[in-house]
C-alpha cells in the first residue's frame, strides 16, 4: 500500500511539472552571427531594404545591405520578414504583480508609507513570472520595473526579460525615482454617490499645493545633506535622492493633469532635476513648455478615454502626434491590466494612424524609450556597438494582423518564444484533434 502511495505522488507531481510551461534562459552565443535578407528597421528612422545584420558575441558588429557573411558563422536568412529593435516597456510591474486581484502573496510592487525613497524595486524582480514569456512572445524584450504607493514610490530599475534571477536580468540598476504627484482635481467614489454617501468638503488644490510644499521640503534636505562632507547619522532615505542630485537618476513624475504638470517643471527651476512626465494625457496642451525644459514624456496607456471632459475622444491617440510635432522626446507604454502590457507595439501602431509615420511610432517603443531610461547606449537601436536585442516578425510588428514573431534575440542569444498561454492553446488543440 505504501508503495503504491508513493507511486501516485510521484505521478501526480510529474503531471503538475508537465503543466508548467518549460522555458528556460538561452546560454550566450559565443562567435558570429547573421540575420540575413529582411527588411530592417533600423529604429532611428532608417529602412534598409535585404538588409544584414553582424553579430559577434552579443554585439551589432554593422548593419547595412552588403555585407559579406563570414562562412563559419551562424545563419539566420530571415526573407520577406520584418526585422526590428526589441522593444521596451519603460514604466511597469511585470515581475512585481503577478495576479492583479486577490492573491497578496503574488504581489510585491507596493511598500507602506508616504516617503520610501530607499525603496530597490530590482531586488523584488521574479524573473519567473509567468507574464514575462507572453511579453517576449509579443517582442518586448526590455522593461522598466517600477515600484508603486506612497508619494515617492522609490526606484525603477531596467531589466531585460531572459534570466535567471534579478541579479542576470539587471540592464541598468536605479535609473529612476519615482514620484506620484497628488491630484488637484476631487474625483468623488462613484460607489459613495451612488449610495448617496456624504463626501468631505475639502479643497483639493489646496491640499495638493500643501502636499508639494512637504515633497519641496524634503528635496531641500537632501540638497543640504548631501553637500555635508560628512553625517553625524546615515539618513538612508536622503542617501537614496544622491542621484538626482549628480545626474545619474532621473525624476519620474506620475501626473496626468497640466497643474501637475507645471509643478513638475519647478524641479528642473529649482533643483536642476533631470524629470521625465509618467502619463502625460494632459501634456499635448503644454507642449512647448515641456521642450523648453527638456522634459521627457512617457504616455501611459493610450488605449483610454481622454482625462478632461471637453477632449476630443481620440484626444489619447493624437498627442503623440503632437508632442512630435513640438519637439518633446517621448516614448509609448502600456499599462492595461487585463491584457497585461502585451499590446503595446499595437499603442504605436495606433499613434502611427492619427499622425505620427510607422517609424516614428517604432521609435516611441525602441530608441525613445531607451534615451529617457538612460540605456541607449546599448539598445533602442541596431546599430553598430549596441547589444544585439533583436526581434523578427513575418509583418508589420505595429498591426495586430501581421505581427506574427518568429525570432527574438538579446544579447545576441535567439531565446524561447514558448509561454503558458502557447501550451495551452497546443494542449487544446490536440485534445479536440486539430493539431
Amino acid at each position: 500500500m505504501k508503495k503504491i502511495i508513493i507511486c501516485i505522488h510521484f505521478l501526480v507531481t510529474a503531471l503538475a511539472l508537465q503543466a508548467q510551461e518549460d522555458v528556460y534562459p538561452a546560454k550566450a552565443h559565443a562567435g558570429k552571427l547573421f540575420i540575413t535578407n529582411g527588411t530592417i528597421h533600423v529604429g532611428n528612422g532608417q529602412v534598409i531594404e535585404n538588409g544584414t545584420i553582424e553579430v559577434n558575441n552579443g554585439k551589432i558588429v554593422q548593419v547595412g545591405a552588403n555585407i559579406t557573411v563570414a562562412a563559419d558563422a551562424k545563419v539566420v536568412d530571415v526573407k520577406g520578414r520584418q526585422v526590428y529593435p526589441g522593444l521596451i516597456l519603460p514604466v511597469t510591474d511585470l515581475g512585481l504583480k503577478e495576479i492583479a486581484n486577490g492573491v497578496r502573496g503574488s504581489n510585491d510592487f507596493s511598500e507602506l508609507g508616504d516617503y520610501n525613497n530607499s525603496i530597490r524595486s530590482i531586488v523584488a524582480y521574479n524573473t519567473d513570472s509567468k507574464i514575462i514569456n507572453t511579453l517576449k512572445a509579443n517582442g518586448i524584450l526590455l522593461a522598466g520595473i517600477t515600484p508603486q504607493g506612497g508619494i515617492i514610490s522609490g526606484s525603477s530599475s531596467v531589466v531585460q526579460l531572459d534570466a535567471w534571477n534579478w541579479e542576470d536580468a539587471a540592464y541598468k540598476m536605479d535609473n529612476a525615482i519615482h514620484l506620484n504627484m497628488p491630484t488637484f482635481i476631487s474625483r468623488p467614489s462613484r460607489f459613495a454617490l451612488f449610495a448617496g454617501i456624504p463626501q468631505p468638503q475639502t479643497d483639493p488644490t489646496k491640499e495638493a499645493l500643501k502636499k508639494m510644499d512637504e515633497i519641496k521640503a524634503m528635496f531641500r534636505q537632501a540638497k543640504a545633506y548631501l553637500q555635508e562632507s560628512t553625517h553625524k547619522e546615515t539618513n538612508l532615505k536622503l542617501e537614496a535622492l544622491k542621484g538626482l542630485f549628480n545626474k545619474t537618476q532621473k525624476l519620474f513624475v506620475h501626473a496626468s493633469q497640466v497643474k501637475q504638470m507645471l509643478i513638475a517643471i519647478d524641479f528642473v527651476k529649482e533643483f536642476g532635476f533631470d524629470v521625465v512626465i509618467v502619463g502625460g494625457s494632459e501634456s499635448y496642451q503644454i507642449a512647448d513648455l515641456l521642450k523648453q525644459y527638456n522634459i521627457a514624456v512617457i504616455l501611459e496607456d493610450e488605449h483610454a478615454l481622454p482625462t478632461a471632459e471637453d477632449d476630443d475622444v481620440d484626444q489619447p491617440f493624437k498627442t503623440p502626434a503632437q508632442l512630435q510635432k513640438a519637439g518633446v522626446l517621448f516614448a509609448l507604454n502600456d499599462e492595461h491590466a487585463e491584457s497585461r502590457y502585451r499590446n503595446l507595439p499595437f499603442n504605436a501602431g495606433t499613434a502611427a494612424s492619427y499622425g505620427l509615420t510607422k517609424e516614428q511610432a517604432l521609435q516611441a517603443i525602441t530608441l525613445n524609450a531607451a534615451k529617457i531610461l538612460g540605456v541607449d547606449d546599448k539598445t533602442g537601436s541596431l546599430e553598430a556597438g549596441k547589444d544585439a536585442n533583436i526581434i523578427i516578425s513575418e509583418g508589420d510588428i505595429l498591426d495586430m494582423r501581421t505581427s506574427i514573431i518568429t525570432y527574438a534575440f538579446i544579447q545576441g542569444r535567439e531565446v524561447s518564444l514558448e509561454n503558458k498561454q502557447k501550451q495551452l492553446y497546443d494542449r487544446y488543440k490536440y485534445k479536440y484533434e486539430l493539431k
